[in-house]
């Protein structure tokens, strides 16, 4: 049985709060001026121990268990000396120091945070983003400042407010059961703390068990203990990372070769910046996330007598490794059989497989671990070795493709091409991806689109002729977690009319779901957020739901002031020129939306391309 559970702590009040995920039961727990609980609250952890419950939270790793951990030790504590122990925790610089290992761990923890990978600085979310994008009925913000120090009555309101998490909590538990099960299993076979790892993580740890089943050695011993095996580089030669079967036979390529060619740098960081060339009518810009080229505000349609045509690399840079014999020069040529074998390992699972899935993890892992300096299979060469390797290749195949007539690149992406071209031209394009996969070694897959909409590079929307959409950037509303998922409305209404040919303004009077329609604002605890109306201002919970409306109030931040002007707050405007309904406790909206302003958000995306 799982519980989910979140604890708050004050000055002078320490709160636990859970709920059984099957029984739906809520309890809390209280020590303070009024009411102590330690025994209970220690009993329960005895209850979980023996039991083999897990405790279910959010940055619980992080901050909960290392609270409850240090009660049960002590067998009693005050409110101060918890708070004081919260306050340590999260002053530290060292994410680590507060950490309990999982063999010591009192009741089994299972941490929702880590397992989405919250705690990467790219994807840092927090549960009140979390319940917008789950559309929870509300959304809290904590009712009282780090510090304060608590009445009886507050005492109440708080535990109403770690209820109301631990609810979040548990929905998002809910979410990620596929996620925690996938975990399950693979811990049958492979040891550590695997239910709290991410999927990158997990991808790693993969790869290491296997090149050390190998006999590939990833750590040196010392006097300072374990560290992990790396070749850094104070030099790299970008001649080294160039596939000496690479030929171009446009200028602007043969340019971008020989820059790559004589090129000698310190740090991967900007070894690319500014650095194009224009082929074909299309810019092609090589980046460290890739090669990178599109048309901008045009649409494809396919006829009888012209197709849309996508062209992948299938595990591009696994591939590239593979092929090339790439390898971290302290890991050896073993690396490379390792990787091999696991890409063919892999293949002998159905997809969808927990082998499959975990076996996916580890070979695409690799790449962007090489260039961790805390990581085993760091080498930055290796990093650029596929880099610039990759982007070459794929202009390769763009140059070779351009040489078709009536052919036009739509874009290029990282690990694809797609063309708008002749059916009549088919073969020939057939045929130069066979030599091109004779040449690299890498396979492509293709698929064919019937239309594509293209804002920018960024930007697009791509039917497949079997009725399959694929939609990047603004067109995107089934977004990860850890993106803002505000009004949904737009893009959904958007692809109805690039693909469908709807009425916009149609289709948003008669919108089936209000939640589409909201936006999301955030304001750090420094800052202030405020609704103005003709009757005053209103300071508002910093995170907060909204939508525009017909009428309401104007919503600004107030930021603390600059040195350069103590005293004086900034002020911004979160939404301009519109007025807008916080809606944080909202069931369904109360105040007609202004459609008007919604569907001028919908012409930016569409009447660029139409």
């Amino acid at each position: 049985m799982d519980i989910i559970y979140d604890c708050e702590t004050y000055p002078n009040c320490f709160l636990l709060c859970l709920e059984t995920v099957s029984e739906g039961l809520c309890q809390s727990f209280e020590i303070s001026p009024w009411k102590d609980d330690t025994r209970e609250l220690l009993q329960m952890l005895d209850y979980c121990k023996v039991h083999s419950i897990r405790m279910v939270g959010f940055n619980n790793l992080g901050f909960d268990y290392p609270l409850l951990h240090m009660l049960y030790k002590m067998g009693k504590a005050t409110p101060q000396q918890l708070y004081a122990a919260a306050t340590a925790i999260i002053q530290s610089e060292n994410k680590f120091a507060h950490m309990v290992y999982p063999s010591d761990r009192v009741v089994q923890q299972i941490d929702l945070y880590r397992i989405h990978h919250f705690d990467n600085k790219a994807r840092m979310t927090g549960l009140k983003a979390l319940e917008f994008n789950m559309r929870l009925p509300n959304i809290r913000d904590l009712p009282f400042p780090p510090g304060t120090v608590l009445t009886e009555e507050q005492v109440t309101v708080l535990k109403e407010y770690c209820a109301n998490d631990v609810f979040a909590t548990r929905e998002f538990y809910k979410e990620t059961l596929p996620a925690i099960q996938f975990r399950e299993q693979l811990g049958q076979t492979y040891e550590g703390d695997i239910l709290n790892f991410n999927d990158v993580k997990i991808g790693k740890m993969i790869f290491q068990s296997h090149l050390e089943n190998s006999g590939v050695v990833c750590y040196n011993f010392g006097p300072q203990g374990r560290t992990p095996k790396q070749t850094p580089r104070p030099t790299m030669r970008l001649g080294d990372c160039v596939p000496n079967y690479v030929r171009f036979d446009h200028p602007e390529f043969q340019r971008i070769q020989s820059h790559f060619l004589t090129s000698v740098i310190t740090q991967t960081k900007g070894a690319f910046d500014g650095l194009s060339a224009t082929v074909g009518g299309v810019e092609f810009v090589f980046g460290t996330g890739g090669l990178h080229a599109s048309v901008e505000g045009e649409r494809f349609d396919a006829s009888d007598d012209m197709m849309i045509l996508d062209v992948d690399v299938t595990s591009m840079y696994p591939s590239i490794a593979i092929e090339n014999n790439y390898y971290p020069e302290h890991l050896g040529p073993e690396f490379v059989n390792v990787y091999r074998k696991l890409r063919e390992k892999r293949i002998s699972y159905p997809k969808g497989s927990v082998e499959n899935s975990a076996l996916k993890l580890a070979l695409n892992g690799v790449y962007g671990a090489s260039g961790d300096k805390f990581s085993i299979f760091y080498d930055p060469l290796f990093t650029m070795k596929i880099t610039v390797g990759g982007q070459l290749m794929l202009a390769m195949l763009a140059e070779q493709l351009l040489s078709v007539a009536g052919l036009r690149i739509i874009q290029a992406n990282t690990d694809g091409i797609t063309v708008y071209m002749p059916r009549t031209a088919k073969f020939l394009v057939d045929e130069i991806c066979r030599y091109w996969t004779e040449l690299t070694g890498l396979l492509l897959e293709k698929v064919e689109y019937s239309l594509m909409c293209v804002a920018d590079v960024n930007s697009y929307i791509a039917k497949e002729v079997d009725g399959k959409v694929k939609r990047k950037g603004r067109y995107e509303y089934d977004v990860e977690w850890h993106q803002n998922a505000s009004m949904l409305v737009v893009p959904k209404i958007a692809e109805k009319v690039l693909i469908d040919g709807a009425d916009a303004m149609t289709e948003l009077l008669n919108w089936f779901e209000y939640m589409d329609f909201m936006l999301r604002v955030k304001v750090p605890r420094s800052s202030v957020l405020v609704l103005q109306t003709e009757t005053g201002e209103q300071v508002l919970e910093n995170t907060q739901r909204y939508y525009v409306s017909n009428s309401g109030g104007y919503l600004f931040k107030y930021m603390p002031p600059l040195a350069k002007n103590p005293g004086q707050w900034r002020r911004l405007s979160v939404q301009k020129d519109v007025t807008v309904r916080p809606c944080n406790d909202m069931c369904e909206a109360t105040t007609p939306f202004d459609f008007g302003w919604y569907a001028n958000e919908i012409d930016k995306l569409t009447l660029r391309v139409l």
